[in-house]
Protein backbone atom coordinates (compact mmCIF):
# COMPACT_ATOMS: atom_id res chain seq x y z
CA UNK A 1 0.00 0.00 0.00
CA UNK A 2 2.41 2.67 -1.12
CA UNK A 3 2.60 4.57 -4.35
CA UNK A 4 2.73 8.10 -5.68
CA UNK A 5 0.94 10.40 -8.06
CA UNK A 6 3.77 11.51 -10.35
CA UNK A 7 6.93 13.61 -10.05
CA UNK A 8 9.86 13.44 -7.65
CA UNK A 9 8.35 15.90 -5.17
CA UNK A 10 5.06 14.03 -5.14
CA UNK A 11 6.86 10.73 -4.70
CA UNK A 12 8.82 12.11 -1.78
CA UNK A 13 5.65 13.41 -0.12
CA UNK A 14 3.90 10.06 -0.37
CA UNK A 15 6.99 8.13 0.72
CA UNK A 16 7.30 10.46 3.72
CA UNK A 17 3.65 9.82 4.62
CA UNK A 18 4.29 6.07 4.83
CA UNK A 19 7.81 6.19 6.25
CA UNK A 20 8.45 4.89 9.75
CA UNK A 21 11.47 4.72 12.02
CA UNK A 22 13.24 1.46 12.80
CA UNK A 23 10.45 -0.71 11.46
CA UNK A 24 12.17 -4.08 11.88
CA UNK A 25 12.94 -3.35 15.53
CA UNK A 26 9.34 -2.25 16.11
CA UNK A 27 8.00 -5.40 14.46
CA UNK A 28 10.34 -7.65 16.42
CA UNK A 29 9.28 -6.00 19.68
CA UNK A 30 5.58 -6.25 18.79
CA UNK A 31 5.90 -9.92 17.84
CA UNK A 32 7.59 -10.70 21.13
CA UNK A 33 4.88 -8.77 23.01
CA UNK A 34 2.30 -10.89 21.18
CA UNK A 35 4.05 -14.05 22.36
CA UNK A 36 5.77 -14.85 19.06
CA UNK A 37 9.39 -15.85 18.60
CA UNK A 38 10.78 -14.04 15.50
CA UNK A 39 13.12 -16.97 14.88
CA UNK A 40 10.22 -19.46 14.72
CA UNK A 41 7.49 -17.71 12.73
CA UNK A 42 5.00 -18.95 10.19
CA UNK A 43 3.39 -16.53 7.70
CA UNK A 44 0.07 -16.50 9.58
CA UNK A 45 1.85 -14.98 12.59
CA UNK A 46 2.45 -11.82 10.56
CA UNK A 47 -1.11 -11.40 9.27
CA UNK A 48 -2.17 -8.73 11.81
CA UNK A 49 0.47 -6.33 10.53
CA UNK A 50 1.78 -7.31 7.10
CA UNK A 51 -1.36 -6.67 5.00
CA UNK A 52 -1.85 -2.90 4.98
CA UNK A 53 -5.36 -2.79 3.55
CA UNK A 54 -8.87 -2.92 4.96
CA UNK A 55 -9.98 -6.33 6.25
CA UNK A 56 -6.41 -7.64 6.02
CA UNK A 57 -6.03 -11.35 5.36
CA UNK A 58 -9.79 -11.82 4.95
CA UNK A 59 -9.78 -9.48 1.94
CA UNK A 60 -6.65 -11.09 0.52
CA UNK A 61 -8.33 -14.49 0.57
CA UNK A 62 -11.37 -13.05 -1.18
CA UNK A 63 -9.33 -11.39 -3.90
CA UNK A 64 -7.36 -14.58 -4.46
CA UNK A 65 -10.61 -16.50 -4.89
CA UNK A 66 -11.55 -14.04 -7.64
CA UNK A 67 -8.13 -13.92 -9.33
CA UNK A 68 -7.58 -17.70 -9.15
CA UNK A 69 -3.77 -17.71 -9.06
CA UNK A 70 -2.24 -21.00 -10.15
CA UNK A 71 0.95 -22.77 -9.13
CA UNK A 72 3.91 -21.70 -11.22
CA UNK A 73 2.36 -18.45 -12.40
CA UNK A 74 4.51 -15.34 -12.30
CA UNK A 75 2.76 -12.67 -10.24
CA UNK A 76 3.56 -9.00 -9.64
CA UNK A 77 2.28 -7.30 -6.47
CA UNK A 78 2.28 -3.53 -7.01
CA UNK A 79 2.39 -1.45 -3.83
CA UNK A 80 3.18 -4.50 -1.72
CA UNK A 81 3.79 -2.77 1.62
CA UNK A 82 5.26 -5.30 4.03
CA UNK A 83 4.58 -8.10 1.56
CA UNK A 84 1.84 -10.09 3.26
CA UNK A 85 -0.22 -10.66 0.13
CA UNK A 86 2.88 -11.51 -1.90
CA UNK A 87 3.96 -14.12 0.63
CA UNK A 88 0.44 -15.55 0.74
CA UNK A 89 0.38 -15.97 -3.04
CA UNK A 90 3.72 -17.76 -2.92
CA UNK A 91 3.06 -19.98 0.08
CA UNK A 92 -0.58 -20.96 -0.50
CA UNK A 93 -0.89 -20.83 -4.29
CA UNK A 94 2.63 -21.80 -5.35
CA UNK A 95 3.19 -18.64 -7.39
CA UNK A 96 6.53 -17.04 -8.17
CA UNK A 97 6.11 -13.48 -6.95
CA UNK A 98 7.81 -10.17 -7.62
CA UNK A 99 6.69 -7.27 -5.46
CA UNK A 100 7.39 -3.54 -5.59
CA UNK A 101 6.75 -0.61 -3.30
CA UNK A 102 7.77 3.03 -3.27
CA UNK A 103 8.75 3.10 0.41
CA UNK A 104 12.23 1.71 0.96
CA UNK A 105 11.64 0.90 4.62
CA UNK A 106 8.66 -1.25 3.63
CA UNK A 107 10.68 -3.08 0.98
CA UNK A 108 13.50 -3.79 3.42
CA UNK A 109 11.04 -4.98 6.06
CA UNK A 110 9.18 -7.14 3.51
CA UNK A 111 12.43 -8.89 2.58
CA UNK A 112 13.35 -9.44 6.23
CA UNK A 113 9.91 -10.85 7.02
CA UNK A 114 10.19 -13.19 4.03
CA UNK A 115 13.49 -14.43 5.45
CA UNK A 116 11.92 -14.93 8.87
CA UNK A 117 9.24 -17.24 7.42
CA UNK A 118 11.48 -18.96 4.85
CA UNK A 119 9.90 -17.50 1.71
CA UNK A 120 12.71 -15.23 0.51
CA UNK A 121 13.59 -17.63 -2.33
CA UNK A 122 10.13 -17.39 -3.95
CA UNK A 123 9.20 -13.75 -3.28
CA UNK A 124 11.45 -10.95 -4.50
CA UNK A 125 10.98 -7.35 -3.33
CA UNK A 126 12.33 -4.13 -4.77
CA UNK A 127 11.74 -0.41 -4.51
CA UNK A 128 9.96 0.92 -7.61
CA UNK A 129 7.10 3.11 -8.79
CA UNK A 130 3.83 1.80 -10.17
CA UNK A 131 4.20 4.34 -12.98
CA UNK A 132 7.59 2.99 -14.11
CA UNK A 133 7.71 -0.72 -13.37
CA UNK A 134 11.17 -2.25 -13.94
CA UNK A 135 9.88 -5.13 -16.06
CA UNK A 136 9.57 -5.90 -19.76
CA UNK A 137 6.18 -5.91 -21.47
CA UNK A 138 4.10 -9.08 -21.10
CA UNK A 139 6.18 -10.39 -18.17
CA UNK A 140 3.45 -11.55 -15.78
CA UNK A 141 0.46 -13.87 -15.66
CA UNK A 142 -1.19 -11.89 -12.87
CA UNK A 143 -0.79 -8.34 -11.58
CA UNK A 144 -2.13 -7.80 -8.07
CA UNK A 145 -2.65 -4.47 -6.31
CA UNK A 146 -4.41 -3.44 -3.11
CA UNK A 147 -4.98 0.12 -1.90
CA UNK A 148 -2.53 1.81 -4.23
CA UNK A 149 -4.27 3.96 -6.85
CA UNK A 150 -5.63 6.42 -4.23
CA UNK A 151 -2.21 8.12 -4.17
CA UNK A 152 -1.91 8.32 -7.96
CA UNK A 153 -3.50 11.20 -9.87
CA UNK A 154 -2.86 9.88 -13.37
CA UNK A 155 -5.12 6.85 -13.40
CA UNK A 156 -4.65 6.26 -17.11
CA UNK A 157 -0.88 6.06 -16.70
CA UNK A 158 -1.30 3.76 -13.70
CA UNK A 159 -3.60 1.24 -15.33
CA UNK A 160 -1.72 1.42 -18.64
CA UNK A 161 1.50 0.47 -16.87
CA UNK A 162 -0.10 -2.43 -15.02
CA UNK A 163 -1.57 -3.77 -18.25
CA UNK A 164 1.75 -3.25 -20.07
CA UNK A 165 3.55 -5.84 -17.95
CA UNK A 166 0.72 -8.38 -18.26
CA UNK A 167 0.79 -11.13 -20.84
CA UNK A 168 -2.16 -11.17 -23.26
CA UNK A 169 -4.88 -13.04 -21.41
CA UNK A 170 -3.29 -12.18 -18.07
CA UNK A 171 -5.37 -10.88 -15.16
CA UNK A 172 -5.24 -7.66 -13.18
CA UNK A 173 -6.76 -8.10 -9.72
CA UNK A 174 -7.33 -5.18 -7.39
CA UNK A 175 -8.88 -4.33 -4.04
CA UNK A 176 -9.11 -0.58 -3.82
CA UNK A 177 -10.66 2.55 -2.36
CA UNK A 178 -12.75 4.74 -4.66
CA UNK A 179 -14.68 7.99 -4.43
CA UNK A 180 -18.24 7.76 -3.11
CA UNK A 181 -21.15 10.12 -3.66
CA UNK A 182 -20.88 11.67 -0.20
CA UNK A 183 -18.03 14.09 -0.87
CA UNK A 184 -14.43 14.11 0.30
CA UNK A 185 -13.37 11.65 2.99
CA UNK A 186 -12.54 12.75 6.50
CA UNK A 187 -8.78 13.30 6.85
CA UNK A 188 -6.39 11.98 7.95
CA UNK A 189 -6.92 8.49 6.55
CA UNK A 190 -4.37 5.67 6.27
CA UNK A 191 -3.30 6.64 2.74
CA UNK A 192 -3.25 10.42 3.18
CA UNK A 193 -2.80 12.92 5.97
CA UNK A 194 -4.53 15.57 3.87
CA UNK A 195 -6.40 15.97 0.59
CA UNK A 196 -3.23 16.81 -1.34
CA UNK A 197 -2.06 13.19 -1.14
CA UNK A 198 -5.42 11.65 -2.04
CA UNK A 199 -6.61 11.14 -5.62
CA UNK A 200 -9.86 9.22 -5.59
CA UNK A 201 -11.87 8.29 -8.66
CA UNK A 202 -15.44 7.02 -8.87
CA UNK A 203 -15.78 3.26 -9.40
CA UNK A 204 -17.69 3.75 -12.66
CA UNK A 205 -14.96 6.03 -13.99
CA UNK A 206 -12.28 3.45 -13.17
CA UNK A 207 -14.32 0.73 -14.82
CA UNK A 208 -14.83 2.81 -17.97
CA UNK A 209 -11.13 3.66 -18.08
CA UNK A 210 -10.06 0.04 -17.84
CA UNK A 211 -12.45 -0.97 -20.60
CA UNK A 212 -11.21 1.91 -22.77
CA UNK A 213 -7.69 0.49 -22.36
CA UNK A 214 -8.86 -2.83 -23.73
CA UNK A 215 -9.36 -4.72 -20.48
CA UNK A 216 -12.17 -7.26 -20.25
CA UNK A 217 -14.15 -7.17 -17.02
CA UNK A 218 -14.27 -10.58 -15.32
CA UNK A 219 -15.41 -9.73 -11.79
CA UNK A 220 -16.47 -6.51 -10.05
CA UNK A 221 -18.02 -6.24 -6.59
CA UNK A 222 -18.58 -3.39 -4.17
CA UNK A 223 -17.49 -4.58 -0.71
CA UNK A 224 -18.23 -1.35 1.16
CA UNK A 225 -20.93 -2.65 3.50
CA UNK A 226 -19.00 -5.67 4.72
CA UNK A 227 -15.95 -3.43 5.15
CA UNK A 228 -17.95 -0.95 7.25
CA UNK A 229 -19.12 -3.73 9.55
CA UNK A 230 -15.53 -4.93 9.88
CA UNK A 231 -14.41 -1.42 10.87
CA UNK A 232 -17.15 -1.10 13.46
CA UNK A 233 -15.98 -4.30 15.11
CA UNK A 234 -12.35 -3.16 15.05
CA UNK A 235 -13.13 0.28 16.49
CA UNK A 236 -15.40 -1.16 19.20
CA UNK A 237 -12.70 -3.63 20.19
CA UNK A 238 -10.06 -0.90 20.36
CA UNK A 239 -12.31 1.31 22.47
CA UNK A 240 -12.75 -1.55 24.92
CA UNK A 241 -9.21 -2.90 25.15
CA UNK A 242 -6.90 -0.67 23.12
CA UNK A 243 -4.79 -1.79 20.16
CA UNK A 244 -3.20 -5.25 20.23
CA UNK A 245 0.60 -5.54 20.45
CA UNK A 246 0.82 -6.49 16.77
CA UNK A 247 -1.27 -4.47 14.34
CA UNK A 248 -1.40 -1.81 11.65
CA UNK A 249 -1.02 0.95 14.23
CA UNK A 250 2.70 0.15 14.04
CA UNK A 251 2.64 1.46 10.45
CA UNK A 252 0.17 4.32 10.96
CA UNK A 253 1.84 5.75 14.05
CA UNK A 254 0.31 7.92 16.76
CA UNK A 255 -2.63 8.94 14.56
CA UNK A 256 -3.66 5.33 13.88
CA UNK A 257 -6.88 5.47 15.90
CA UNK A 258 -7.97 8.73 14.30
CA UNK A 259 -7.19 7.45 10.78
CA UNK A 260 -9.14 4.27 11.43
CA UNK A 261 -12.18 6.11 12.77
CA UNK A 262 -12.08 8.62 9.91
CA UNK A 263 -12.00 5.79 7.40
CA UNK A 264 -14.98 4.16 9.09
CA UNK A 265 -16.90 7.45 9.14
CA UNK A 266 -16.05 8.08 5.49
CA UNK A 267 -17.46 4.68 4.59
CA UNK A 268 -20.61 5.27 6.63
CA UNK A 269 -21.15 8.64 4.92
CA UNK A 270 -20.61 7.15 1.44
CA UNK A 271 -17.54 9.32 0.92
CA UNK A 272 -15.58 6.26 -0.18
CA UNK A 273 -16.36 2.88 -1.70
CA UNK A 274 -14.39 -0.36 -1.51
CA UNK A 275 -14.24 -2.50 -4.64
CA UNK A 276 -12.66 -5.84 -5.50
CA UNK A 277 -12.31 -6.61 -9.20
CA UNK A 278 -10.51 -8.70 -11.80
CA UNK A 279 -10.01 -7.72 -15.43
CA UNK A 280 -8.28 -9.56 -18.25
CA UNK A 281 -5.86 -8.10 -20.77
CA UNK A 282 -7.15 -8.79 -24.26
Amino acid sequence: MTEFHGGDRAANCVAAHYATGNLIAALRQALQAAGKDPSRLVPADLAPVDEFHVRGREATLELASRARPEAGELVLDVGCGLGGSARHLAQVHGCRVCAVDLTQTYVAAAHTLAQWVGLDSVVHFQCASALALPYAPASFDLVWTEHVQMNIADKRAFYTELLRVLQPGGRLAFHDVFQGAGGAPHYPVPWAGHAGLSHLIAPAAARDLLESLGAELLDWEDRSEITLEWFRRIVDRQHQSGPPPLGLHILMGESAARKTENLMQSLAANCIRIVQAVVRKR
